[in-house]
């Protein structure tokens, strides 16, 4: 009964970690001017719900990776849900493919990450420049969305092995049960 309780409050505190690491990339991606580069400046939470999801599994990431994409429509005024949806998908997605045709290390999961972040941002331009027709739109792409894939590389690599160091900090053991 005891190792019940211990598995119960290491889970509760693994997500407690995970909940307070998503609060301070929130408070990272919306604070004006930091680590900016031009027009561009790094994303913090897209990262992170990947990062979860690799570790965590699909169910586990792909919620988390709802949650995250909420806070990232709230604290971007935008309608809450399309971000939110989009790395539901991402973080189910991302976490099958390296469960089934990668190993979990730091490069694949950068990679793929700077992939998942360019597809976001791509998609995010393609429905809110590009189509609506404003000037600029090609220029817009040039300076703000490949810097930004570009800045987020070392902050997946942070992020990621701030995860990993959670989630085997808090792993369960399968031989107590």
């Amino acid at each position: 009964m005891e190792s019940r309780r211990k598995r119960k409050r290491s889970q509760i505190t693994k997500w407690v970690s995970y909940a307070l690491l998503m609060l301070l990339c929130t408070v990272l991606q919306t604070l004006p001017g930091l680590f900016r580069l031009g027009e561009a400046k790094p994303l913090w939470l897209l990262p992170l719900a990947l990062a979860v999801a690799v570790e965590e599994g699909e169910f586990a990431g792909g919620i988390f990776g709802a949650v995250c994409g909420l806070m990232w429509d709230y604290t971007a005024g935008r309608t809450a849900g399309l971000l939110a949806f989009e790395l539901l998908l991402l973080c189910f997605l991302l976490s099958a493919v390296m469960q089934l045709y990668f190993k979990t290390s730091a490069a694949n999961v950068v990679l793929l990450e700077t992939a998942a972040v360019l597809l976001v941002l791509s998609l995010d331009w393609l429905f809110f420049y590009y189509m609506p027709g404003y000037s600029g739109a090609v220029e817009r792409y040039l300076w703000f969305v490949l810097p930004t894939a570009a800045l987020t590389i070392p902050v997946c690599l942070v992020l990621f092995g701030a995860v990993r160091r959670i989630h085997a900090e808090f792993k369960i053991d399968n031989d107590v049960v």
